[in-house]
This record gives C-alpha cells, sequence and structure tokens, in this order.
C-alpha cells in the first residue's frame, strides 16, 4: 500500500525569513508548504490551498494569530478538518491556554527549534490520519 502523501502546510508569519527558513525546511522533508505574511493574506490562502495544518504566528500587524486561528476553525466546511499549530515567542501558560481557546490544536515556542518543530508537525500530521 503506497504512502499517504504529506498533508500540506500553510506557514503564516510576517518575519519573511521566519517563514522562509520553515517553508525550506518543511519542503526538504517532502511537505507541500504555502506561505503567507500576514493574517488577511493567510485568511485568503486558507480558502483556496485548503492547507491541511497551519503554522500560525501569533504576533502579526492588523489580524493577530489568535483571531486568524478562531475564523479559520469557524470555517464551515474546512474548520473542522485543519490542525493549527500557534508558534509563539509567548511561552506563559495563559498563552498556552488562550492558543487551546481560540480552537489550536498545538503550539511551538520561538526561536523555533526546526526539529522539533518537524516532530510537532509529524504528530499533527499524524492526528489528521487518525480522524481521517
Amino acid at each position: 500500500m503506497p504512502e499517504a502523501p504529506l498533508p500540506s502546510v500553510l506557514v503564516v508569519d510576517d518575519n519573511h525569513d521566519n517563514a522562509d527558513i520553515v517553508r525550506q525546511y518543511l519542503e526538504a522533508k517532502g511537505y507541500p508548504v504555502s506561505v503567507a505574511y500576514s493574517g488577511e493574506e493567510a485568511l485568503s490562502l486558507f480558502e483556496s490551498v485548503r492547507p491541511s495544518i497551519v503554522l500560525l504566528d501569533v504576533m502579526m500587524p492588523g489580524r493577530d494569530g489568535w483571531e486568524v486561528c478562531r475564523l479559520m476553525k469557524q470555517h464551515p466546511s474546512h474548520g473542522r478538518g485543519v490542525r493549527v499549530i500557534m508558534v509563539t515567542a509567548l511561552d506563559q501558560w495563559d498563552d498556552k491556554r488562550q492558543a487551546l481557546q481560540t480552537g489550536a490544536d498545538d503550539y511551538v515556542t520561538k526561536p523555533i527549534d526546526l526539529p522539533r518543530l518537524v516532530r510537532t508537525v509529524e504528530r499533527n500530521a499524524a492526528a489528521l490520519q487518525g480522524a481521517a
């Protein structure tokens, strides 16, 4: 039986360097990756690309990660099937609780540890396959 293709990932970060490093690392692991540099762009790509996993920066100008996560999770057709991983420099318990309350499925802290990030993506990919 052939292995299922890796789920598509949407990387959202207003810092272009961070977004590009994460994109390159995930692509090297075989993931199809899209990148958005703002909350608005993320919501637009979410609609067109329908990613399975979203790596979502919290601190962004305009729509922040909390709002984007909430809107993605409330999406009528795609909200239940997406895993949202919040990416935050905020390592406080309140932020972790807020991430889960806004519907996030997981989180990673900055500065990003790329091997740990990939393990988090893999864990969420496995959860998607378990739910499918």
